[in-house]
C-alpha cells in the first residue's frame, strides 16, 4: 500500500527567499525539503559540461536516465543527491541559473525531472520548492504558496549574499540578469512561472523571513495542517 503523504508547495522567481523559507518551514514541520531548482541547475550544469545542449530528445532522455536523484534527512538537514553525490555550491552561479532556465523550456527535460520529483513525493511528506510545484508537479498539494518580490530587492539580496562571501557583483548588471530571467520564465510556452489558482501569494519585498514563515504557519495551522505532520 502506497504511503499517504502531504505536500506543501512554494513557488516563485529567484531571490524571493524560497530556499531559506522552505528549509525553515520544513524544519518547523519536521518534514523533508525538496529543492527542485537545484535539480534543474544540476542537470543544466551536467548538460553544459557534456556539450549536450543541442542533443535531440532521445539523447536527452538517455542522458537523464543516467542521473538518479535522492533525498536524505529532514528540515535543515535535508540533502539532495545525484548518483549518490551531494549537490553543492557549484550550481549556484547566475550562469548556471540562466542555463537551467533555458533547458527548462524543453518538455523532455521537465518530464524527466518531474518524474523524479513526484517519485520523491510519494515516499515522504515534503515542502517542495520551485517554479511550477503547485501548478504542474503537485497540482493536488494540500498547501500552496507563491512568493514574489521586486527585481531590485531580489538583486540587492543576492549582492549582499555575495558580499558576505567576499565576492563583488555589479548591482545594475545583476538586476538586469534577474529581469531577463523573469521574462524568460514567465513567458515560456512550457510551465510558465505563475501562481496556482489556489495558492496563497505573499510579497516578500518588505517582509523578513520570520514574517513570511509566520504567515505560512498560521495558514497551515488554520487548515489543520500541523496535525497531518504530527507537530
Amino acid at each position: 500500500m502506497q504511503k499517504k503523504t502531504t505536500i506543501v508547495t512554494i513557488d516563485g522567481p529567484a531571490g524571493v527567499g524560497k530556499t531559506t523559507i522552505a528549509r525553515r518551514l520544513a524544519d518547523t514541520l519536521g518534514i523533508s525539503y525538496l529543492d527542485t531548482g537545484a535539480m534543474f541547475r544540476t542537470l543544466a550544469l551536467k548538460i553544459g559540461e557534456a556539450g549536450a545542449l543541442d542533443f535531440d530528445d532521445q539523447s536527452i532522455m538517455k542522458f537523464c536516465d543516467g542521473l538518479h536523484f535522492s533525498l536524505e534527512g529532514r528540515g535543515l538537514t535535508t540533502q539532495l543527491f545525484v548518483n549518490g553525490i551531494r549537490i553543492g555550491k557549484e550550481i549556484r552561479s547566475e550562469k548556471v541559473a540562466m542555463l537551467a532556465s533555458t533547458i527548462a523550456s524543453r518538455p523532455i527535460i521537465r518530464d524527466c525531472l518531474a518524474a523524479a520529483q513526484r517519485s520523491i513525493g510519494t515516499e515522504r511528506h515534503l515542502v517542495a520548492e520551485g517554479r511550477d510545484m503547485g501548478t504542474v508537479i503537485f497540482p493536488l498539494a494540500r498547501f500552496k504558496f507563491f512568493l514574489d518580490a521586486t527585481a531590485e530587492i531580489r538583486a540587492l539580496r543576492r549582492m549582499r549574499d555575495a558580499e558576505n562571501q567576499e565576492k563583488h557583483i555589479d548591482l545594475a548588471s545583476l538586476t538586469a540578469q534577474i529581469r531577463a530571467r523573469d521574462e524568460q520564465d514567465r513567458n515560456r510556452s512550457v510551465a510558465p512561472l505563475r501562481p496556482a489558482s489556489d495558492a496563497m501569494s505573499i510579497d516578500t519585498s518588505s517582509r523578513d523571513i520570520s514574517e513570511v514563515l509566520g504567515i505560512m504557519l498560521r495558514h497551515i495551522d488554520a487548515s489543520g495542517g500541523k496535525a497531518l505532520f504530527g507537530c
